[in-house]
């Protein structure tokens, strides 16, 4: 191993940056050319199906058999006249990853021959095998059958001469296997929830968008270190290292000038980026050695979260090129700052307002006020459902440190508009208010946008923070998912928009004008949803403290975490608005579990692979040739060897500290590892591995650590934290 070290070391020293191929055309004139966007859906089909698909993709509506035909038909010569042979139905199942079943358009026909085809039934629906991807006991083995099916508002693409379809993947019985289900169910829901209360404001809304800007952190290694740590190859994190003497804490990353591989590599795939159609917008150093950011315009939440999965998946494809691997892992390294998947969230209309921007009239402001409060108050009641939502091992890693939002929910809304809810608290009135009262009142919202202007505050250690005009989600891991805690806040702002325009309806109903029972209920909203705003320190231990006492609930552990969304509240919300059954939830609580376990036993078994056969054997060659000094200074010099010799007895006496209680933790975690194997509740095997396997990859890992420091630098078979982290 310490010669793959440094064979590795001799490789990257000699690397130099690769110059991709890129288009000296601008952007703007190749941005979506390998999408099959409605530009290109106008010159490959006819009108009617054109207008017919346009029809269905805006209001949601099911596209007939003779449509679907003439849209494959089209997308077919499209694709073929890019170069594509196959296609593919595109999914997200519920792992970490997306999911690809190639077909060639090429059919054999009777007799000899063959032809190109592509029918509406294929673009439709195809049959993948949905017993092979997680499904919580939602299908058999033995009945296989799953489906997936086009979803038509996201745009299919060409992908390495591949035709990708993306696809909703539904069991037989029509239970969601994916991300992408209950994510398009969420945004209806939201959709028609938002709209009624639009309609207290401005009768021309009819169609409610959410927004989502996503921004994905990442680790970038040298490919020839990578490859000699086994742990990143196969559990995407580094399970052991020594923090290296220089790292983060000069602050010199962060914004600092982008090393040129990384430079060539970001040009690369943004260029394919552009192709899809993905809007990248920034790319930046961030605060850790070898930590990057990349993030696009605001899109459609749908269509965003497609573009985000995708351009993960182009990233590691590019990253190969160039001789680099892309660690998308939320803590590759210990010690340094984690990576984040900052989801930027907000509602647009069909007339193109933000609802989380103050508009130029109190009207419009009475409108971003109403939102504004509901998405607090929607926090309020859901929180802990929201921090569940983005519970996984890895980002387990991450939370609660700080580099990352506390495990606690709070919402920062910064001093100003914390000082405009306060005035409402105490100037809106639950009698019946006078016109000047009225007036007074809708003049000082009328002033928001202007009190905004200039001073606007932010908090970066809030989970959930006002950043001007949206909400920034700032929880989610790099690794995951957008649409896992989009679902849930999409759900639980549906819930709390519904349950306000019922409020406000019955105030009406009562004789009480319009706006006037509209602040009413804003008020008591401000009220009741007091204790989720903080804006503070959100990493301190006096927060911690004051959250218990606010009574906002916390979560201590990733079990604890996948339970919340099982609990009969929860079970409750979801079904309500149509996004999970019962059965679906159990069964995504189910595969969390399974997942946690899949992930910590890998750990284990790489970590304990590596003490025994690489650490131990490296760590005992050492003392032997410490031992071997003692001797001979013993032998030369026998009045004095024991003076002479005392730091290299206190050495190989610490050696054989740290080696012995390697080999204990590890006999005992995989005894540990044993124990819980053999239990058949997946819920108690989940438990006893966060409790009583991960705690001893602590163990090891410190006592790994330590060793680095004493064994000889040449002797040391795994790549350094200081080698992996810089790249020339």
């Amino acid at each position: 191993m310490a010669t793959l070290r440094f064979k590795a070391l001799g490789e990257i020293s000699r690397r130099e940056p690769i110059k991709p191929d890129l288009s000296d055309k601008k952007i703007s004139d190749y941005f979506g050319a390998d999408v099959f966007d409605r530009e290109k859906m106008r010159q490959y089909i006819s009108k009617e199906a054109y207008e017919s698909l346009c029809n269905a993709i805006d209001e949601g509506r099911r596209i007939d058999r003779k449509i679907a035909n003439q849209v494959a038909q089209g997308m077919k010569t499209w694709a073929m006249e890019k170069g594509a042979t196959h296609y593919s139905h595109w999914f997200q199942p519920l792992n970490d990853s997306t999911a690809e079943k190639h077909d060639a358009f090429f059919e054999p026909m009777w007799g000899g021959g063959s032809f190109e085809t592509f029918k509406g039934e294929l673009l439709v629906q195809q049959e993948p095998d949905a017993s092979s991807f997680p499904n919580g006991g939602l299908r058999n083995t033995f009945e296989a059958r799953g489906y997936s099916a086009w979803d038509p508002s996201s745009p299919a693409f060409i992908l390495d001469k591949t035709l990708c379809i993306p696809s909703i993947f539904i069991a037989y019985t029509g239970e969601a296997l994916d991300f992408k289900t209950p994510l398009l169910k969420s945004l209806t829901a939201v959709d028609k929830a938002a709209v009624e209360v639009c309609q207290y404001f401005d009768k021309d809304v009819d169609k409610v968008n959410v927004t989502l800007g996503w921004e994905q952190e990442y680790f970038l290694v040298d490919e020839a270190l990578f490859l000699a740590r086994p742990d990143l190859m196969q559990t995407g994190r580094t399970l052991m290292g020594h923090i290296a003497a220089k790292d983060q804490q000069l602050d010199d990353h962060y914004f600092g000038a982008i090393p040129d591989r990384v430079l060539e590599f970001m040009k690369d795939f943004e260029q394919q980026a552009y192709r899809l159609g993905i809007p990248i917008k920034t790319r930046h150093n961030e605060v850790a050695p070898n930590q990057f950011e990349c993030a696009p315009m605001f899109e459609e939440a749908n269509i965003a979260v497609d573009h985000n999965t995708l351009l993960m998946t182009v990233m590691r494809r590019v990253a190969l090129r160039h001789k680099l691997r892309v660690l998308f892992h939320e803590k590759p390294f210990l010690g340094v700052n984690g990576s984040g998947k900052h989801c930027n969230w907000s509602l647009c209309t069909n007339t193109g307002v933000n609802l989380l921007a103050p508009g130029k009239t109190p009207k419009n402001n009475i409108q971003f006020l109403a939102f504004f409060v509901n998405t607090i108050m929607a926090a309020h009641k859901f929180g802990v459902l929201f921090m569940a939502s983005i519970a996984t091992q890895s980002n387990s890693h991450r939370l609660g440190a700080h580099e990352a939002p506390p495990a606690v929910m709070s919402v920062f809304t910064g001093s100003t508009l914390s000082a405009v809810l306060d005035s409402l608290e105490q100037r809106v009135s639950e009698k019946k208010m006078t016109p000047d009262e009225k007036t007074e009142i809708k003049l000082d919202i009328g002033k928001i946008p202007n009190i905004l202007l200039d001073n606007t505050d932010r908090n970066r250690t809030s989970p959930f923070a006002f950043t001007g005009n949206r909400f920034e989600f700032r929880a989610t891991g790099s690794s995951n998912n957008c649409a896992a805690p989009l679902i849930v806040i999409n759900t639980a702002i549906a819930e709390q928009l519904t349950q306000f325009k019922e409020e406000v309806d019955k105030l009406i109903a009562k004789g009480i004008k319009k706006d006037e029972a509209i602040l009413q209920i804003i008020r008591k909203y401000i009220i009741e949803s007091k204790n989720i705003r903080f804006e503070g320190n959100g990493y301190s231990a006096e927060w911690l403290r004051e959250a218990a006492e606010r009574g906002i609930e916390s979560i201590g552990n990733v079990p604890d975490a996948f339970k919340v969304s099982v609990r009969k509240d929860a079970i409750a919300l979801f079904e309500k608005h149509g996004i999970f059954n019962e059965a679906e939830l159990h069964a995504r609580y189910e595969i969390n579990m399974e997942n946690l376990v899949k992930k910590i036993q890998i750990e284990s078994r790489v970590l304990a692979d590596l003490a025994a056969n690489h650490i131990v054997p490296t760590a005992i060659r050492y003392q032997n040739i410490l031992i071997q000094n003692v001797k001979g200074l013993k032998d030369i010099l026998p009045d004095e060897y024991a003076d002479m010799a005392a730091e290299e007895i206190r050495t190989i006496r610490k050696i054989a500290r740290y080696v012995k209680a390697i080999r204990e933790n590890t006999y005992h975690m995989v005894d540990a590892r044993k124990k819980y194997n053999a239990m058949d509740d997946i819920v108690a095997r989940a438990t006893g591995y966060s409790e009583e396997v991960q705690p001893y990859l602590d163990k090891i890992r410190h006592d790994i650590d330590k060793l680095e420091l004493i064994v000889d630098d040449e002797l040391w078979p795994l790549p350094k934290y200081r080698e992996m982290m810089s790249i020339n």
